[in-house]
């Protein structure tokens, strides 16, 4: 069996954001829960599972031509997942169009490289901390996510838990090349 990496694309914060993200973790510390480190919070667009490295080259080279329009994710919610037993952020407001296309093509490149994603529709949230058995009263001022660039990102174990790993970004306008210049 071919060696392969657990992968997904993500929105990665800018310093600003994740710096919000970690305040808020520290200031609700006394919650005894189990936080996600501050270095890897990113909100998810498609999991992709495990990918051998030459269906991962073809992902990397099916999405290098998707563009989006930026956009903001306002998230003011404090939510709690029974399921997967995680605390998340999500958005009151609807998810913005731009978002819900680039999930879209993402989840069609992967189905292009025959990979199955989730077919549930795309929920953006940001997961705070996990193994949580209910929703804690805490406080959490709103993050607004400005989203100029997507990831794919890599999951990786390690002796002190997962950690998430940046492959390559996209910007969502490419630049355009002048070709006097």
């Amino acid at each position: 069996m071919p060696d392969t990496s657990r992968l997904f694309f993500a929105l990665w914060p800018d310093d600003e954001t994740r710096q919000a993200l970690a305040r808020l973790s520290q200031a609700n510390a006394a919650q005894g829960l189990k936080w996600v480190r501050p270095h890897n919070l990113h909100v998810t667009l498609v999991f992709l599972g495990s990918v051998d490295a030459d269906t991962e080259l073809l992902i990397k080279q099916s999405v290098a031509d998707i563009t989006a329009q930026p956009f903001t994710l306002n998230f003011d919610r404090l939510s709690y997942w029974s399921k997967p037993k995680i605390l998340c952020m999500t958005c009151r407001q609807p998810v913005p169009e731009p978002a819900t296309m680039l999930a879209s093509m993402l989840e069609t490149v992967a189905a292009n490289c025959g990979l199955h994603t989730d077919t549930r529709p795309y929920t953006p949230h940001i997961t705070l901390a996990r193994h949580v058995r209910y929703l804690p009263d805490m406080p959490i001022e709103p993050i607004v996510w400005r989203a100029e660039a997507f990831c794919l990102l890599e999951s990786c174990s390690e002796p002190d838990g997962v950690c998430y790993k940046v492959i390559q970004q996209w910007p969502f306008i490419k630049p355009t090349v002048n070709p006097d210049q």
